[in-house]
């Protein structure tokens, strides 16, 4: 059997990622809701619809800083308004005067009526005197106190805002599923809306495992690897939405690995662990977390996936409470890879939010690239907008293992098991990574 067929024939024995992912989210539940403030609220995933109990605006105001008047009397057709020439190079060659009969501020609330060639001074968001129709911007007036003289007419409703125009009572503000964003806390409270029932945002504990590990601050030397997954995905966790806590290392110690996970239970809706989910001899995660005790199988089961890079992953349960457990490879490219396919979905599914995917587009592929066989490969690449419509992707340097490919990505690149070529020109799907840059 040649080498290729040899690698075909390993790759036929992979589980493919989309029934990897299938079985694991299945698993996974909502947490519970919680009915929050609104300043608590933001950032979290609506757990149930939201309907507005009272209109936006609650009344008829000013739109802005003017007179509110009838427009009946500045149009001409009222018989209040007295018109006088209209100062040089005023438009319409007159002006009309009305008398200014009093001021409007915004915590106004005494009902007041406009008569015939009256207007009452108002500040933007003023309650409007009944039977006005229009706010005549100050500055095309002379800003008069007493009268005030109207160099131009505008369109009848200008300045008025009336209320419910914008949400009636009774709307349908946001459904079951949407993310709490500032603008949506603004429209709440303008509802009289002061708590809201969310999904809460997961607690994500993050465990770096091995003896090689040292923590950061320091170059890595034979014998020491600086660990940088659990700073990179509890920054990834974070970014999701979730409260995430950084363990730290975790040496290869049976008892002690229990005793950790044991411990986190208490303060997490899902563990990450990072390092140890292959079978070599210094893998100690797989050995401990999926072993068989009293003839059960142990609470992680490790499955090698269809996958590139970082084949092997673990998903299980710990502790009395079962807290999920995702177990992502030990390589920074490959871990940073498997959090983006496995626990960040995870992480979604948790918080109730809805797509639980990343945003994918088909993209015009700048550069001919290579993947292997059998395995579904996700590759750090930069996407960009094409003038006309569409999308281009140009395959970042030295794969999908590269950490400084990755940091600069804003894409990932993804050739099904099937190619093992990808042509320049061709359209491929491309993941968007939501980078803030």
């Amino acid at each position: 059997m040649t080498a290729t067929a040899d690698a075909e024939a390993a790759a036929n024995e992979l589980t493919p990622l989309a029934d990897y992912l299938g079985s694991v989210l299945r698993r996974l539940r909502a947490l519970p809701p919680l009915d929050l403030d609104l300043t608590q609220a933001h950032g979290n995933v609506l757990a149930e619809d939201v309907v507005a109990p009272h209109a936006f605006p609650a009344f008829d105001q000013a739109a802005v800083d003017g007179y509110a008047a009838r427009w009946e009397d500045i149009s001409g057709g009222g018989r209040g308004p007295s018109y006088i020439p209209a100062p040089s190079g005023t438009p319409g060659g007159r002006s009309i005067r009305l008398n200014v009969v009093g001021d409007l501020g915004a915590a106004s609330w005494r009902p007041v009526r406009l008569t015939p060639g009256s207007c009452f001074s108002v500040a933007a968001g003023a309650p409007l005197p009944v039977a006005a129709d229009v706010v005549v911007p100050v500055e095309w007036t002379d800003q008069g106190m007493a009268a005030v003289e109207i160099f131009r007419t505008p369109k009848r409703g200008y300045g008025v805002r009336r209320a419910g125009e914008e949400l009636p009572a009774g709307t349908l503000l946001a459904r079951a599923g949407t993310y709490v964003s500032p603008a949506l806390v603004a429209v709440f409270a303008a509802t009289g809306i002061g708590h809201v029932v969310v999904r809460p945002s997961p607690r994500v504990v993050i465990v770096a495992t091995g003896d090689e590990l040292v923590d950061v601050g320091r170059g890595s030397q034979p014998g020491q690897v600086v660990d940088a997954n659990s700073h990179a995905l509890t920054a990834a966790a974070a970014e999701v939405g979730a409260l995430a806590y950084r363990v730290g290392i975790c040496d290869d110690d049976p008892e002690g690995l229990r005793g950790l996970l044991e411990d986190q239970t208490l303060r997490a809706d899902l563990i990450i662990t990072t390092g140890g989910t292959g079978t070599g001899p210094g893998d100690m995660v797989r050995r401990i977390l999926s072993r068989r005790e009293g003839g059960r199988a142990g609470p992680v089961a490790f499955t090698d996936v269809a996958l590139y890079p970082g084949t092997a992953l673990g998903f299980g349960t710990v502790g009395a409470e079962e807290v999920p457990v995702v177990c992502l490879p030990g390589d920074p490219g490959a871990a940073l890879i498997g959090f983006e396919v496995l626990a960040r979905p995870a992480i979604q599914l948790l918080a109730g939010a809805e797509p639980v995917f990343r945003p994918s587009v088909r993209a015009h592929l700048l550069e001919t690239v290579s993947s292997p066989g059998g395995l579904r490969e996700f590759r750090p690449a930069h996407v960009a907008e094409r003038r006309g419509g569409g999308y281009t992707v140009q395959p970042l340097r030295g794969g999908p293992f590269t950490l400084s490919g990755l940091a600069e990505a804003n894409g990932l690149l993804v050739l099904g098991e099937r190619v093992t070529t990808a042509a320049a020109g061709s359209t491929v799907d491309v993941l968007l990574l939501d980078r803030r840059r």
